[in-house]
């Protein structure tokens, strides 16, 4: 895998990167990113939720002149929600280069959006009805755009803004770069980029698919608070000899550490903000079985060799197919099995399905351990550790003190006594974890409306795009609740 520093991008633009907790490019990334750096011409092929949003945002704040107060890079999206997410991409990755950007859509009052046009945006995010009713107002203009980059353009020509959109790039300079994103490439969209985009270098990306027959997948529906509870029912019914698992964010990752740790489970955490040093003396304690549990982020976890690790947790929904692949391939290593249990939210269901359908994968539904079951495996497991430890034999020193307890202890009491002190006790000590937004993916194709006046669909409700960052986890609310 490529790193973003091998892109020799601008210092402000590495150190976001950075910050953000991202060290490895995409599929996706790794080849768009050299390729819109030198200026050519693109079609980017690949699904919702790839790395697209990065793949085009770095190069064009990249190649942002912040001394001028002109527009110079123009994106277009079919949603305001789209617009809004990539608009908060953006921020991110300009945040020290000091490049500003200004969302423009529907639904929002315009006097609003003309009066922030006065910060002098660097580049604008926009709906095509929206951005058409500014050009015509002229409060808005694109003679020294020299990037354009039609996001899911697949989406915007379903609903309708194929005139729009024509009607943008023929405002825009001649001798600009243009990079056209699509999930799929009917003969529309292939007459577009024929159209309005100079000898183009067409770039597929396919998500890889779990061909992994030794891996066991689920998902069990549970509501975000009871995640927690849930995680540690399934750890104490399966008593995983070595498990990972995955959260969102490097906040989601220190949080569930602790909250392990608080239930008396060998866990820690491994994610971006971690020394070298302390991600080594991590890693060495988790091959050598000193911790049994080890919470990781997607970039942290990637690269991770360690061949017997029997379980995965997807404790919050990966964002995109390609990361689930990656976190479900940690276990069923070596010919050995595996089981893969994701969380999901019943809002969550939907993108569940769009990486059932990505991936060609199945992933079955079980249902929520109860608290009598996540005890009967505890018994189990104890049951299982004298049961291996007598078939090891090597009882010998032991044997003449265990003729002394018998004599003065009844034989079943001994065994039960035994049994409890190998029954990993967990406490139900409170802990308290920061909910994560739930991710979403998009619906299937909207309602036929009519054009409005402003450009926009009259009574268009725009359909709902995944909530959360693209590559780093969704934006959390900033409350915290017990569990």
């Amino acid at each position: 895998m490529t790193t973003f520093y091998e892109f020799h991008l601008h210092h402000s633009v590495t150190r976001a990167i950075s910050e953000m907790g991202f060290e490895e490019a995409t599929p996706i990334q790794e080849k768009v990113i050299p390729l819109a750096l030198s200026g050519a011409d693109l079609i980017g092929q690949a699904q919702t939720g790839t790395g697209k949003t990065a793949a085009f945002s770095i190069p064009l704040i990249e190649k942002i002149d912040v001394d001028s107060p002109a527009i110079q890079g123009l994106v277009l999206a079919p949603t305001r929600e789209l617009a809004i997410q990539v608009a908060e991409e953006l921020s991110k990755f300009g945040v020290h280069k000091g490049v500003r950007h200004l969302p423009i859509y529907g639904g929002q009052d315009i006097g609003r959006q003309i009066r922030a046009l006065k910060n002098r945006p660097h580049v604008i995010i926009a709906t095509p009805g929206r951005l058409i009713d500014h050009l015509e107002r002229r409060t808005i203009r694109l003679q020294e755009v020299h990037t354009v980059v039609l996001d899911e353009a697949d989406e915007m020509l379903n609903m309708g803004f194929l005139e729009e959109i024509q009607k943008i790039l023929t405002a825009v300079p001649a001798d600009r770069q243009t990079m056209l994103f699509s999930a799929t490439m009917p003969a529309p969209i292939r007459k577009l980029a024929d159209q309005f985009l100079k000898h183009p270098e067409h770039i597929a990306v396919t998500p890889k698919v779990v061909q992994k027959p030794t891996i066991a997948q689920f998902y069990c529906e549970v509501a975000e608070l009871q995640k927690f509870d849930t995680l540690c029912r399934l750890i104490d019914i399966e008593g995983p000899d070595l498990a990972i698992i995955f959260g969102r964010t490097k906040r989601r990752v220190d949080e569930l550490a602790a909250a392990l740790q608080k239930r008396g489970y060998l866990a820690e955490g491994l994610h971006g903000d971690l020394s070298q040093h302390q991600r080594d003396a991590v890693m060495r304690k988790f091959r050598e079985g000193q911790i049994e549990i080890l919470v990781a982020t997607d970039v942290a976890a990637r690269g991770l060799d360690v061949s017997n690790v029997t379980h995965v947790y997807n404790f919050d929904i990966p964002q995109d197919p390609e990361s689930y692949v990656h976190r479900v391939g940690r276990t069923g290593r070596a010919g050995r099995t595996g089981v893969a249990t994701t969380f999901v939210t019943p809002r969550e269901t939907e993108h569940l399905h769009f990486i059932e359908r990505i991936n060609q994968a199945k992933i079955k539904k079980r249902p929520v351990p109860t608290i009598a079951e996540a005890i009967s495996g505890q018994m189990r497991g104890a049951v299982e550790k004298i049961v291996h430890t007598l078939e090891a034999e090597k009882l010998d020193p032991y044997v003449a003190l265990a003729n002394d307890l018998l004599d003065e202890h009844d034989a079943n009491r001994l065994v039960a006594a035994a049994l409890k002190l190998l029954t990993r006790e967990t406490s139900d000590v409170p802990v308290e974890l920061t909910p994560e937004k739930p991710l979403r993916t998009k619906r299937s194709k909207p309602p036929e409306r009519k054009f409005g006046g402003s450009g926009e669909r009259r009574g268009f409700r725009p359909r709902e795009k995944e909530a959360g960052r693209r590559l780093g986890g969704s934006k959390p609310p900033g409350r915290t609740v017990k569990l």
